[in-house]
């Protein structure tokens, strides 16, 4: 439930605190007094959209903050989904919206998405205002009604649960339809393409190594030539390098009986004679390999030629691309060559999942149809007892002719109010006050079952007065006697049934216009009833009344 409502900087409130009781709450004031900036404060805690225009004059940003307990409603799982620390007995969640636009949510301290802030504040307060009355005549609405006078939640996820599933593979179905139908257009051309991929043999890294080969066979005949005069130097008939190397190595062999330092010097020459030697050898048998072969040679250059052309053809930059590109051209001959097996399948699937749903929708039908049967009935007697005797009223359950997203069902209430008036859609035919007690009494009914905290009423009593005003106090009443109700009233006899009553007012200074709270007790509660009884001049007879309504006399 709220435990408490702060506001600092918001619209013409500068610094408001509300505290309801854990009954009834009654929040009464002139027409503008800012009983709406209120509720909009309020939303903002529950996730709506902000408006930097929001923010009173001059103030940098606005900050509305509420405390809730939600001992035993269930949401430690949330909670720790969202890795927020939970607390039953105090939940803090704040609100800042600054000058400039931006703005920000906690959860007890805890920065979160508005999203966030949205899926919890529908779980802590449903706010059921004016506007909302034109749900009476919104199928989803409808439907929502009578699943939660069903208490099928388990039932109705598993059928969502079966709902996706059923879809993605009719759309899986139907892609690799498309695809098959579209690939049988195309599929000569991507065999043609993949047989010359596959003919070519392609290796990655294979361009650059005949390239070099190219390289090398183009200038065969200087490389051989250059090599045989490298091998010549280093070990030829004349005097070469070798011949030098061994000269000094024999004679530092020669010098080291009779200078001993010099043996170092000895090894290292032997050590580079040998070197040497391998080099003259490898050099040489270079030479022998080289030689111009105009077969390899006319190899090369048309493997190149090939590989150019089928780069150039496909836009492709490297061998690896290609072979990328056949492997992708060779998956999609092996899909559309399996594609008949492949839609089998998939209709084998489909077809299974449409029977395991269609099982699941027959199970939720019946479930909806036993609880409209008992909400019918008690609907009936609650909107009697707010003045409409003669009331009929009908939930009308027709297949659909295919699955939606919340079932196979289509949900129509049906109202009339008067003796031998048809039956037609209560959003179409109920009157201002007819809508107001319908909705006042589903609220009536689903309170229990969707377990609220809190259930906010924003003017739902407009269009009704006297006996019928005290009725739907009375009902109220009864709600808050499991849970939370606030209810912003116009009407004394819902006012004169609350365990708690604020007066929402507007005030004037030099500079701007407030608007404050404050709680009524005692004499200035039976006055603020006795106005709305009486209009501005408070009479004794009004004040009478006040009392009367307030059973206080």
């Amino acid at each position: 439930m709220l435990i408490s409502l702060s506001i600092e900087n918001y619209a013409l409130i500068e610094h408001l605190e509300f505290k309801p009781t854990q009954g009834l709450t009654v929040i009464t004031g002139e027409t503008g007094a800012g009983k709406s900036i209120m509720m909009g404060a309020l939303g903002l805690i529950l996730g709506q959209r902000a408006d930097a225009k929001s923010v009173r004059s001059n103030a940098t940003k606005c900050v509305i903050e509420a405390a809730f307990n939600i001992e035993g409603y269930g949401l430690n799982a949330f909670f720790e989904e969202n890795d927020l620390e939970y607390d039953a007995q105090s939940t803090i969640i704040r609100r800042e919206i600054y000058a400039s636009g931006k703005s920000r949510a906690f959860v007890n301290d805890t920065p979160v998405q508005l999203l966030c802030l949205k899926q919890l504040g529908e779980a802590l307060i449903d706010i059921h205002s004016q506007h909302q009355n034109l749900l009476l005549g919104n199928n989803s609405f409808q439907e929502e009604v009578i699943d939660t006078i069903a208490q099928d939640k388990d039932l109705l996820n598993r059928y969502k649960t079966e709902y996706k599933e059923l879809n993605r593979l009719r759309r899986s179905l139907q892609n690799l339809k498309d695809a098959a139908s579209k690939g049988a257009e195309e599929a000569d051309y991507m065999r043609y393409q993949l047989n010359k991929l596959d003919e070519a043999q392609l290796r990655d890294g294979e361009i650059e190594e005949l390239e070099e080969e190219q390289e090398m066979l183009s200038h065969a005949e200087d490389i051989k030539s250059g090599l045989a005069e490298m091998g010549e130097m280093l070990d030829g008939d004349g005097e070469s390098v070798l011949q030098l190397l061994k000269q000094l190595r024999d004679r530092s062999r020669n010098l080291t009986s009779l200078y001993p330092r010099l043996a170092e010097i000895a090894e290292r020459m032997e050590s580079d004679y040998i070197d040497l030697k391998d080099i003259a050898d490898d050099v040489s048998n270079q030479a022998e390999e080289v030689n111009f072969d105009p077969e390899r040679f006319s190899f090369v250059e048309e493997r190149l030629g090939l590989l150019y052309a089928l780069l150039k053809k496909h836009s492709k930059n490297t061998i690896g691309e290609l072979i990328a590109l056949r492997d992708e051209l060779s998956e999609k001959m092996l899909h559309f060559d399996n594609s008949d097996a492949e839609i089998e399948e998939l209709e084998k699937q489909l077809k299974s999942q449409t029977e395991k749903i269609r099982q699941t929708a027959a199970k939720l039908s019946s479930a909806r149809k036993k609880a409209a049967q008992l909400f019918e009935k008690a609907l009936v007697e609650k909107v009697a007892y707010l003045g409409m005797p003669n009331v009929r009223f009908e939930v009308q359950i027709s297949p659909l002719k295919d699955f939606a997203p919340t079932g196979a069902d289509e949900i129509l209430f049906l109202f009339s109010a008067n003796k031998n008036q048809p039956l037609k859609p209560a959003g179409e035919v109920a009157s201002g006050g007819e809508i107001s007690r319908l909705m006042l009494s589903i609220k009536a009914l689903i309170a229990d079952a969707k377990t609220l905290p809190t259930i906010i009423f924003d003017e739902i009593d407009t269009g009704v007065s006297g006996e019928i005003a005290d009725r739907m106090g009375e009902v109220m009443k009864q709600i808050s006697s499991h849970l939370q109700v606030i209810t912003i009233t116009h009407l004394p006899q819902v006012a004169g049934k609350g365990d708690a009553h604020f007066l929402v007012y507007k005030q004037d200074n030099e500079s701007e216009t407030q608007t404050h709270i404050s709680v009524l007790e005692g004499d200035e509660r039976i006055r603020e009833v006795a106005r709305m009884l009486s209009g501005a001049k408070i009479t004794d007879q009004a004040i009478a009344n006040a009392k009367s309504l307030m059973n206080l006399n």
